[in-house]
């Protein structure tokens, strides 16, 4: 109960509506992606997990140790958007932040949406509602400063440009 009152504070926050999921609750929308799409498209926690759910546990610059990271695959999300006519994506948080991020990144790195850390569901206090992950343990590479600033989070919005 308490994560759908922080999923709904959220939403309001950032102008976003509530959405019927697959399931038939109504939930609100955690991630929206517009721009050079077929149409835009939003996405509920209940529609993220239905792409299907992974797992990365990687050590991030903000976090101690190796922390278990839950999301959906960015790869996932931007194959159920439908045809795209750009090569990367700009991120958007709910504090305004922006980051353009290539899109190959995500078909060339297993980059995560997630939003737990632990077991724990991710608030706007600590990254929420998504934080796109990186898996920089497995790829020594990602560990270079020029790929921190994708690490978005509070990740909202999706733009493709």
């Amino acid at each position: 109960m308490k994560r759908r009152h922080f999923l709904k504070a959220a939403a309001a926050a950032t102008g976003t509506a509530l959405s019927t999921s697959a399931f038939g609750a109504s939930e609100p929308v955690v991630l929206e992606v517009s721009g050079q799409v077929e149409t835009t498209r939003t996405f509920t926690l209940s529609d993220l997990k239905a792409l299907g759910i992974a797992k990365l546990t990687t050590s991030t610059p903000w976090t101690d140790g190796t922390p278990e990271f839950e999301g959906v695959w960015a790869r996932d999300v931007i194959d159920a958007i439908g045809r795209i006519s750009s090569n990367h994506v700009t991120a958007i948080a709910l504090n305004d932040y922006r980051a353009d991020i290539p899109l190959s990144d995500f078909r060339d790195y297993d980059v995560l949406f997630a939003w737990s850390m632990n077991g724990q569901m991710l608030t706007r206090r600590d990254k929420g509602p998504l934080w796109i992950i990186y898996p920089r343990d497995a790829v020594p590479m990602l560990r270079e400063e020029r790929f921190e600033h994708r690490w978005v989070w509070q990740l909202y919005r999706l733009i493709l440009p």
